[in-house]
């Protein structure tokens, strides 16, 4: 099952999560709202850190912090032991301000802005992640300004098609991102003719939500022939497992993972592997509470249960066709008794939550349960149509606390200037 490893039916059929009624938080919080699950968040973290330990003691395991980038959240992952991987300067701010070890952060991004830069320089973050020749230019002159060294890693381009969505390939060869292979030699020339940039590894990353390990084993093999041919010290494998959204997706194991990377590292080098999991830490600890608040049934054509969000608090099935499962989650126990499209709130043909999918008879009022709303939903939220964003709480032990606020209607008009 897509859910929390924390979750249970009760004997009134509600469903609870991290041991607290969902009714309960939907009536104390609102809907809709974010809830995540510290067991199943902890867990993950945990997961990958012994499994890579055990497998290449020599590893360090980074949250991708673009899947869900909040104080809390950060602080959980810190406490864990793990490093993050950030994409911008709010990333950056906001696992510095959690407590982060700034030399387990690695600095991403294809187009880092000046300031973003300087902010990681000054920061001393442990590697910048360079994807081009003009930031590899940029972060040289900052670098020399500020009187420091930056160690730093390319990120390769490998050519690698992933079996996923087109939107989140990232290793194919027409992509945005990373130096081409063919390239790579002359960028290398580039970097070792200046003063204050020191070349530590190289990195790849292939894309997300992958199921097939076999695309890995490759990369993994690509990385380790560069660390020997340049005598370099790290191995960025990026991120990109993926996890169960549905019932007849099968995830890896990411101890299974971990000792088929470990197993092709293990006596050919002692160069450090570093990781950057985030949909697969995060993304089962998280569902999303909605109020059924229409039920529109066309003969012969649909039955459609608009709920109170959609799009704006979850991009994903309209941006990349993601499914997700649903459930009632005050009549877990019974039938399902009709077809029907969980339809979000929002202006938009396309926004639909879940399509076609088989229901207890729903009415106006009734608690959905959209699971694995952990990873990018929050961080890919908007406030299309003028829509106050969710609140997100934490649950653990029979007790919840907000994480994140729910935004209020000043909160919108906040930066506006009239």
């Amino acid at each position: 099952m897509s859910l929390p490893a924390s979750a249970k039916i009760r004997n009134n059929g509600h469903y609870e999560i991290g041991g607290v009624d969902v009714a309960d938080l939907a009536r104390q919080y609102g809907t809709p709202l974010y809830v995540l699950d510290e067991v199943t968040l902890r867990n993950q973290c945990r997961a990958y850190v012994d499994s890579f330990h055990q497998a290449y003691p020599n590893s360090e395991i980074a949250f991708a912090s673009k899947a869900l980038c909040t104080l809390g959240v950060a602080k959980i992952a810190s406490d864990e032991g793990l490093g993050f991987d950030v994409s911008s300067g709010g990333e950056l701010f906001t696992v510095l301000k959690a407590g982060a070890d700034p030399k387990k952060i690695y600095f991403h991004g294809n187009n880092k802005t000046l300031k973003e830069i300087e902010e990681g320089i000054k920061a001393k973050v442990g590697y910048f992640m360079v994807d081009n020749l003009a930031e590899l230019q940029n972060i040289e002159n900052l670098a020399a300004g500020l009187g420091q060294q930056v160690e730093i890693m390319i990120r390769i381009n490998p050519g690698i098609e992933a079996h996923t969505h087109d939107f989140i390939q990232t290793g194919k060869i027409d992509s945005k991102f990373g130096v081409p292979l063919d390239m790579l030699d002359d960028f290398i020339l580039q970097v070792k003719a200046m003063k204050q940039l020191k070349l530590v590894g190289f990195h790849s990353h292939i894309g997300s939500q992958i199921l097939d390990i076999t695309p890995f084993i490759e990369e993994v093999k690509l990385l380790l022939d560069l660390t020997l041919k340049h005598g370099t010290q790290v191995i960025g494998l990026g991120g990109g497992i993926g996890i169960s959204y549905l019932p007849d997706q099968s995830a890896p194991q990411i101890s299974d993972f971990a000792q088929k990377i470990g197993a092709i590292l293990k006596g050919k080098t002692t160069a450090k592997l570093t990781l950057e999991p985030g949909r697969s830490i995060v993304g089962q600890a998280g569902v999303t509470l909605y109020t059924v608040g229409a039920v529109k049934k066309i003969p012969g054509i649909r039955t459609y249960a608009i709920v109170d969000g959609g799009m704006a608090d979850n991009p994903r099935p309209i941006l990349y066709e993601a499914q997700y499962e649903v459930f009632q989650a005050t009549q877990a126990l019974a039938q399902p008794a009709e077809v029907v499209t969980v339809a979000g709130r929002y202006c938009e043909s396309g926004d639909m939550l879940v399509r076609d999918v088989k229901m207890p008879r729903l009415n106006v009022g009734d608690l959905l349960m959209v699971s694995c709303t952990g990873a990018y939903n929050y961080s890919m939220a908007s406030n299309y149509n003028r829509v106050p964003r969710p609140a997100m709480v934490l649950v653990n032990q029979g007790g919840s606390k907000l994480l994140v606020k729910r935004e209020s209607y000043e909160d919108l008009i906040r930066n506006d200037i009239f």
